[in-house]
């Protein structure tokens, strides 16, 4: 390919990546939702009844499908079920967090015109309601709960640094965040589970808005991985699956505490992560579609390869975007 033509499918590759991020910011304006507009907190049927047994926790929640939670009294069920969905909104909040400090590190070295500003700026507006929404739930459920394992929250400050630094980096541990959750979410959904109306609005909002988000750390990665030097590309490679493993624990996995004070044995815990077959075959789907990102960008590699497998969490990439898991493992 002469030199000409390289600029000319870099200048179609630049807007092409343009157009993307148009479509996602007008998206942002079409499709929208406020945590005290588009919910409605007061009404009794939005009520939290800490007896209403649709807060027993569904099959597609892994604890929700053990054997020991299933053999739990009812009211017990519920109990922890309450407090699973608050635990789980507490950390989302804490990432989005630190997912709205570096997005604003990031974008003070954007350029004047720089079209990732207006769609990150929208994108950190709606995950500021996603954290209003989060937390307001966790207040309603009377529930005191940690959210994230300790070393997360006390080190959170230090993750938005590398949104200036090494932004792929950051970028790739936005993944990491959303793509478990929003697997779970959508699979809770699609099971057809009898939900409380509240916490079916908030799933029905947060995954709204994370389908943008999600697709845009895609697009910025595939973007920008290629145009990395061979050494800076070869790090990310191996970076990248540990990155995805271990933010996964800190949005999937309960904290010590929440183990202890709700008397979750041990050999429960060892199931529900990652040692039972069924979670160990949702610990791979949750990352299958970013094996699709891994694959076409370079970060796929042999070596990289033999960490993805050390971190069961290797498999094929899904066929397209969003691809629902097959059933069998």
């Amino acid at each position: 390919m002469t030199a000409v033509q390289d600029t000319a499918a870099a200048d179609t590759a630049a807007q092409d990546y343009r157009e993307k991020l148009r479509t996602l910011s007008e998206g942002s304006v079409r499709v929208s939702f406020e945590a005290f507009k588009d919910i409605p907190w007061d009404d009794p049927e939005y009520a939290i009844d800490p007896k209403d047994p649709r807060w027993v926790l569904p099959a597609a929640d892994l604890l929700g499908g053990h054997e020991w939670y299933r053999a739990l009294p009812l009211e017990r069920q519920v109990e922890i079920g309450i407090a699973r969905q608050a635990n789980i909104c507490k950390v989302g909040w804490q990432f989005e967090n630190v997912l709205i400090k570096g997005v604003l590190d990031y974008l003070l070295d954007r350029p004047n015109g720089d079209p990732e500003f207006r769609y990150l700026m929208h994108e950190v507006t709606e995950e500021t309601h996603h954290i209003q929404m989060f937390q307001e739930f966790v207040n309603r459920t009377g529930v005191d709960v940690p959210g994230g394992a300790t070393w997360f929250r006390v080190g959170q400050s230090l993750l938005p640094v590398f949104a200036r630094i090494i932004p792929e980096v950051f970028f790739t541990g936005i993944l990491a965040g959303e793509e478990p959750i929003d697997h779970l979410q959508k699979s809770v959904l699609r099971s057809g589970y009898d939900m409380h109306p509240l916490l079916l609005r908030i799933m029905q909002i947060h995954i709204a808005e994370e389908a943008r988000h999600i697709s845009f750390a895609h697009e910025y990665l595939a973007r920008r991985v290629p145009a990395l030097p061979g050494a800076r590309r070869m790090m990310l490679s191996l970076a990248f699956p540990v990155i995805m493993r271990v933010l996964c624990d800190v949005i999937m996995k309960p904290p010590r505490s929440f183990i202890k004070a709700y008397g979750i044995p041990d050999h429960v815990v060892k199931d529900l992560f990652w040692g039972h077959p069924t979670s160990a075959k949702l610990l791979r789907d949750f990352f299958a579609d970013v094996r699709i990102l891994a694959e076409e960008s370079g970060l796929m590699n042999p070596v990289s390869r033999r960490v993805w497998q050390a971190l069961r969490i290797d498999g094929r990439p899904a066929r397209f975007r969003g691809e629902p898991a097959p059933q069998s493992a």
